[in-house]
Order: structure tokens, then sequence, then C-alpha cells
């Protein structure tokens, strides 16, 4: 079976926190070894900690996300340093910055000294920082040069960005994590991006329960008890009897998920679609991307303290 990691995803979202033990063990079975979970505010730090005490799949990753800068505490930043202090095993993430249609309604200096606080705080426990970019590369470029470089690696996560930038990024610590948004690019743009990426720098991830894979319905699993499935959509498939999870045999009426509703969850499962796509375009096989992405993700993942230990 293949080994996989998944580099950066939310099971602590109020969305699918229930369902978190189903999910888990459903992408266990299909060789997902661990689920990098990353928090995104303070409010939800707690869930996160609380899934890795129960979960030994599950590392935790804390962090204020741009998008809840405006809702901060005074005290956020010392509550953050407490969750790493008491979780040894704790990377940081998720931060970034966003000037998209969402982050461009967050003051964009606020979110770049949040993000500045975040980095050297990375820095300073020689941990691996997951970081959130919409829009705003050359802005992240310029403040990781000048914090950087980030020895301990810095993962890009749903990397957009351009073919150009992946070589200043590379220099400066960065690791390039790759999920269904991915499908959005124009293949020929996802394709020439992907080939500069240095082999030992490749990452694979769900952002489950977003960046649900543009695939084929039949090769995809479904959060049970989706709301945005309406009755009427889950008529016109099968729901398998096996998993209770994946939707199939159903690809005449439903193509691919383009057709599904935008608001449709994704399941840490399908890493395996984003697997498939990312090794097409780097024309080697799913088997080689496999061992390569989860060998990097150890590689990376092996900060002290960490639940994933080098072999």
């Amino acid at each position: 079976m293949l080994r996989l990691l998944d580099a950066h995803c939310h099971l602590q979202d109020p969305r699918i926190l229930s369902k978190a033990p189903h999910l888990i063990k459903t992408a266990q079975d299909t060789g997902v070894a661990y689920f990098a979970v990353n928090g995104v505010s303070e409010q939800d730090w707690h869930s996160v900690k609380q899934l890795a005490e129960t979960y030994p799949s599950v590392i935790p990753c804390f962090g204020l996300h741009p998008w809840f800068v405006k809702e901060r505490s005074p005290n956020w930043f010392q509550t953050l340093k407490e969750y790493f202090d008491s979780t040894p095993s704790a990377a940081v993430g998720e931060i970034g910055v966003d000037k998209g249609s969402h982050g461009k309604k967050i003051d964009f200096s606020e979110q770049i000294e949040v993000l500045r606080q975040q980095l050297e705080l990375a820095k300073e426990l020689n941990k691996p920082a997951s970081v959130h970019c919409v829009r705003a590369f050359g802005d992240l470029l310029e403040l990781m040069k000048f914090l950087g470089p980030f020895p301990a690696g810095v993962i890009l996560h749903s990397y957009l960005g351009s073919a150009e930038m992946v070589h200043e990024f590379s220099k400066l610590g960065a690791y390039f994590s790759f999920s269904g948004f991915l499908m959005s690019l124009k293949a020929s743009k996802a394709k020439k991006m992907l080939k500069m990426v240095p082999p030992d720098r490749i990452l694979l991830e769900t952002d489950a329960p977003d960046a649900l894979p543009m695939s084929n319905i039949d090769s995809l699993y479904f959060v049970e008890g989706d709301t945005s499935l309406t009755e009427e959509l889950l008529a016109q498939t099968t729901t398998s009897s096996t998993s209770g999870s994946s939707l199939g045999n159903s690809s005449h009426v439903l193509a691919d998920a383009s057709m599904l509703p935008k608001e449709t969850l994704n399941h840490p499962a399908n890493i395996h679609n984003v697997l498939d796509y990312v090794a097409s375009m780097l024309e080697i096989t799913k088997e080689e991307l496999a061992e390569l992405s989860y060998q990097n993700a150890v590689r990376l993942l092996s900060y002290e303290g960490s639940k994933v230990l080098q072999k």
C-alpha cells in the first residue's frame, strides 16, 4: 500500500469535527499515515490539541490565520506560545497573508505584523510553519527574505504561485504543498510550476474539508452527512456500502466534482486524487511521488518532540 502524509488539513473544522474518527480511519485504510491538522484562531487551538492527544496520527499545528487577525485577543501571542510550551509535538500553522476577496477586508499591515511574529516564533522554536498565501507572494517573499532563511522549513500550503518564484522561495527553506486547488490552474501553468519545484521539496495535502479535487465523481470519497449533497443529488449517486463515504458508479450522471455544489466537503482520503494529478503532471508514477512526498514530509516534520520520527 502507498504511504502518504496529509501535509495540511483542518479536521478540527466544525463542519467535520464530529466525523473526525471515521474520516481518520477511512483515510488511514487507504494509506494516509499522518495528518498535519492546522488551527486557524484562538477559538480552535484547543480542538486541535484534543485531536492530537486522541489520535497518534494527528500532528498538531497552532497559528493565527490572516482571516482571523481582526478577532485576535490582546493576549493571543502569549496564548499561542503557551500552546507550544504544553504541546511539544506541535508545528506552526496556519499563518499567512491574503489579498484575495476575503483577505482584502482585513488590514494588510496587521496581517504582515501577525505573520512576522509567528514566523519569528517558528524560527525560535526551530519548527516548520505552514503558510497561507493568496495574491501576496511578492509580499511574503520580501518578509521571508528579511527574516530568513528558515532551516526548519516553511510549507507554502496549497501553492498556486508562479513557476518563477519557486527558486527564490526554495533558497529560503520553502517546501511546496499541493492540494485539489491545483486543479483550478490551467494545466500548462500547473505543469510548468510543478516542474520547477525541487523533488525534495514536494508535499501533498488535502486542506480538508476544503479544496475538493475536481476529479471524476466515482474516484472521490465524500463526507457522510454532508448537507450540501441534497437528497436529489444523492439519488443520482450510489453510496458505497463498504466505506459509507464514497459515491461511486455514477459517472454517467455526474461526470466530475465541478458539477457538485461549491460547499461540498472534502475528505482526507481524497489525497489520492491529488497524488494522481500531480504525478501525471510530473510524468512520474504515483508510487514514486507517494514515497517521495512522504519522505519529504517525514524529514520536514522530524523536529524535536515530533510524533513523526525519521527512520
